[in-house]
């Protein structure tokens, strides 16, 4: 952990089976609930390969694994590949507000339709009220709803958190019934345009995972930065 860091308390979790890869156990590095976050310790965690779970950061800290790999999008080398300029092309019809995090039944009902139609199968399911503000919202982040409309009605939302450097693309759900628009793709885009227009660095997206298809798609997004033994390498 760097010296920015090094003031801040952080507890190991025992293993406990991986929610990415099938044969591995998984053990999560957190930080003491209990400090008080702000935004440039927020912003060290998220440069050291922190991730947001509702309040909560946690980085992957397991023994012998190395498979969860930090990504983030540096905006001003982004390559609009072709790709790219088709998933803008496809979706010009569709209108984008950003507003402040917050539950409503709205918002709810978008999110627990994504949950059962793409994670049906897995310990998301079924989706409730109180794992949407626990997993999504927090008490001390910055986090906005970049909510997708079309003719008014809202088809997707990209949660974001604002850093110092840049955005953390959190989650992103969307209405089933439109997934040829490739609505997680172009939620990507259009946080890498927000970062243009506000002059900020970086798009963290996550943890890479080379051999989950769920989170592999991460690495299309070229050129991308992945924090490697502690430090930012540039993959083109």
């Amino acid at each position: 952990m760097k010296d920015e860091l090094s003031s801040k308390q952080f507890y190991l979790t025992p293993a406990h089976p991986c929610s990415y890869l099938d044969d591995r156990q998984a053990r999560t590095l957190f930080l003491d609930p209990r400090d008080t976050i702000d935004q440039a310790t927020y912003g060290a965690l998220t440069r050291n390969g922190f991730r947001r779970s509702g309040s909560h950061l946690y980085r992957p800290h397991c023994q012998g694994c190395d498979a969860c790999v930090p990504a983030r999008v540096p905006v001003e080398q982004f390559t609009w590949k072709r790709r790219f300029r088709r998933s803008l092309s496809l979706n010009q019809d569709v209108e984008m507000r950003i507003v402040d995090a917050c539950y409503s039944p709205e918002y709810f009902d978008l999110y627990a339709r994504y949950i059962r139609d793409r994670h049906g199968d897995g310990d998301m399911d079924p989706p409730s009220v109180e794992q949407f503000r626990s997993f999504l919202l927090s008490s001390w982040g910055h986090t906005a709803f970049l909510t997708l409309y079309l003719k008014r009605r809202p088809i997707a939302v990209a949660v974001t958190d604002m850093l110092p450097d840049g955005l953390s693309a959190i989650y992103t759900f969307f209405d089933p019934e439109f997934s040829d628009r490739g609505l997680g793709t172009y939620s990507v885009l259009r946080q890498i345009q927000l970062c243009q227009q506000r002059n900020l660095k970086h798009l963290y997206l996550g943890y890479w995972i080379k051999d989950c298809a769920k989170m592999n798609y991460k690495i299309d997004f070229r050129p991308i930065e992945l924090f490697v033994k502690n430090r930012w390498v540039l993959m083109r």
